[in-house]
């Protein structure tokens, strides 16, 4: 069966769910992705994401992982695919290997610097901003690809206001983005709002919000640290006292998650993206659970 355009599965169904992987740096590890999503493959997810290392450092990696979804599970699956550290040429033969491998879903991407770099500087012959990697998928791929974007209810770190993060999305839905994955958050009300604001941008894209749900509140703090999200006194009152009993933090994280996951849909999100991080719990137990009420 062909791989299908994630933006058509929003527009035949009320809500979606899905999840998402990243590439193991081991054989070991590769071989327990392919048991976990044996696993996580009963839920019969919409698609399945896989994350790409900083400055291409997975492509091969990421594209092997997704043909083997694809071919070996019968999946939908969208490959992520950022610009940094790479040249136009180099982009345009690994989109054009995409094609060939019958992947229909991209989420472009800026990326963040490798390791040890702040800030991010073009190489000779490459690009620069996100809607120029959405422009190259298009010139090489023209309708093939369904490509989404990522999006930021509590703003890009490195954005200065509300209103220059909006105006950086419309810029890429005007070149062609066709849905949004947000950034992890936990505060709803920031999804809500941004919502309004890209309504009012004339931004009519679908906006998937992104949940990761809590396993360890040590590295939950160090994650929120990099990407810059809020976390806020009703989590560090909830986790904080459980940091060092990982099993009731699980407990925790799960009804946390399904609760958040009930009030986002109530608020009108077209489904949920769970940040699995390679495992089948808790996911799976949040996605039955949640199936049930909603």
């Amino acid at each position: 069966m062909p791989a299908r355009k994630i933006a058509d599965i929003l527009q035949s169904k009320e809500r979606i769910f899905s999840y998402e992987l990243f590439p193991p740096k081991t054989a070991k590890g590769l071989e327990a992705l392919y048991a976990n999503v044996e696993k996580l493959s009963e839920l019969q997810p919409d698609y399945v994401s896989v994350t790409y290392g900083a400055g291409g450092s997975t492509s091969k990696s990421t594209r092997d992982i997704i043909n083997a979804l694809q071919n070996r599970f019968g999946l939908t699956c969208m490959h992520h695919l950022t610009l940094i550290n790479q040249t136009k040429d180099v982009l345009t033969e690994i989109i054009l290997q995409l094609k060939a491998d019958g992947i229909r879903n991209i989420l472009a991407l800026r990326g963040d610097p490798p390791a040890g770099e702040e800030e991010f500087i073009p190489v000779a012959g490459g690009l620069r901003y996100c809607y120029e990697l959405i422009d190259l998928i298009r010139s090489v791929g023209g309708d093939y690809f369904n490509i989404g974007v990522a999006g930021f209810p509590e703003v890009h770190p490195n954005t200065p206001t509300r209103e220059l993060d909006i105006a950086y999305l419309k810029e890429k839905v005007e070149h062609a983005a066709e849905f949004v994955i947000t950034q992890f958050f936990f505060d709803n009300a920031s999804y809500s709002d941004y919502l309004e604001r890209a309504a009012k941008a004339d931004i009519n894209i679908k906006i998937i919000p992104g949940v990761l749900p809590i396993t360890n509140f040590t590295k939950l703090l160090e994650f929120a640290d990099r990407c810059g999200a809020y976390i806020g006194k009703d989590i560090h009152d909830i986790f904080g006292p459980l940091a060092h009993d990982p099993e009731q933090t699980a407990r925790q994280g799960v009804d946390y998650a399904i609760k958040q996951c009930e009030d986002l849909l109530r608020r009108g999100a077209p489904g949920i993206h769970f940040y699995a991080l390679n495992q089948v719990e808790p996911v799976r137990t949040i996605w039955k659970r949640l199936s049930e009420k909603v």
